[in-house]
């Protein structure tokens, strides 16, 4: 009976539920503030604009977890630039679950790239490939480093959502103001946007900070460590200069076909 209360306590709660499942973490036994806040969100959509190392995986993979445990036969994918990345993504949650005891888990269902829960619920990381993306039904989507996903991507797997209403949570380190996950979060009108800096995370230590300010370019410093959407180093043009360019009074005119034929956009 007892054990059937705290059950129903973690199903209800996933705070609780991570504050158990944190507990044999090397760094730290307990979720931030603003990973409760997230825990607590009942949005479909979600994004997070976070410094490195701030505790964006694991937040989130919490939430993955909680999703695949206490929603029968849900199924949860993970997507992330190269199948390594999401692998390592994949990772922190089976980290959660052998904090949980595993109890929920077919130990010989569990993989390196996912795991198959006794409830009959998926964890699936894939690869960032638009062209295997397709075709598969969701109740969860995670994008992780989602700054250095391609586009075509993230609309692949938009419609993989339509049929349950399942929950898109989008994470990411700014890289340039560029992508969708740069649209998404200056422009995006559907999105519970979560920014978390490095001195926001109590394990970032300032010293630290100061010794990543004295040894990288600024620009990228500010990129990795407060959230900002800064210029890449590739790029030739700043986004500034593109806009300045625009002129929204020039017609559009686009080419149909192999014809001769044009017309106005």
């Amino acid at each position: 009976m007892e054990a059937l209360r705290d059950d129903l306590r973690l199903a209800l709660d996933r705070v609780a539920f991570a504050h158990k499942a944190f507990r044999f973490l090397p760094y730290g036994d307990r979720p931030d503030g603003w990973q409760e806040e997230l825990l607590r969100s009942t949005s479909k959509r979600i994004i997070l604009n976070c410094a490195r190392q701030s505790g964006k995986t694991t937040a989130v993979a919490a939430l993955a977890l909680h999703t695949a445990i206490y929603r029968p036969r849900s199924f949860c994918l993970i997507y992330a630039p190269s199948q390594d990345q999401s692998t390592e993504f994949f990772k922190r949650v089976e980290e959660l679950a052998h904090g949980l005891g595993m109890d929920a888990v077919n130990p010989e269902a569990l993989r390196k790239t996912g795991m198959d829960l006794k409830n009959g619920s998926r964890i699936e990381a894939r690869p960032g490939s638009a062209r295997t993306a397709r075709g598969r039904t969701a109740d969860l989507i995670v994008i992780d480093e989602a700054s250095w996903v391609e586009d075509n991507l993230y609309h692949s797997l938009r419609p993989s959502l339509a049929v349950t209403g399942g929950r898109l949570v989008v994470l990411s380190t700014p890289y340039g103001k560029r992508g969708f996950f740069y649209e998404e979060w200056t422009e995006g009108e559907e999105w519970e946007r979560y920014e978390v800096p490095a001195p926001k995370c109590p394990r970032i230590t300032q010293d630290f900070l100061e010794g990543e300010r004295r040894t990288t370019p600024e620009w990228w410093f500010r990129q990795e460590y407060f959230c900002e959407f800064r210029e890449t180093e590739d790029q030739l043009f700043t986004f500034e200069m593109i806009e300045r360019a625009r002129d929204d009074d020039i017609e559009e005119y686009c080419f149909e076909g192999d014809s001769t034929l044009w017309r106005t956009a």
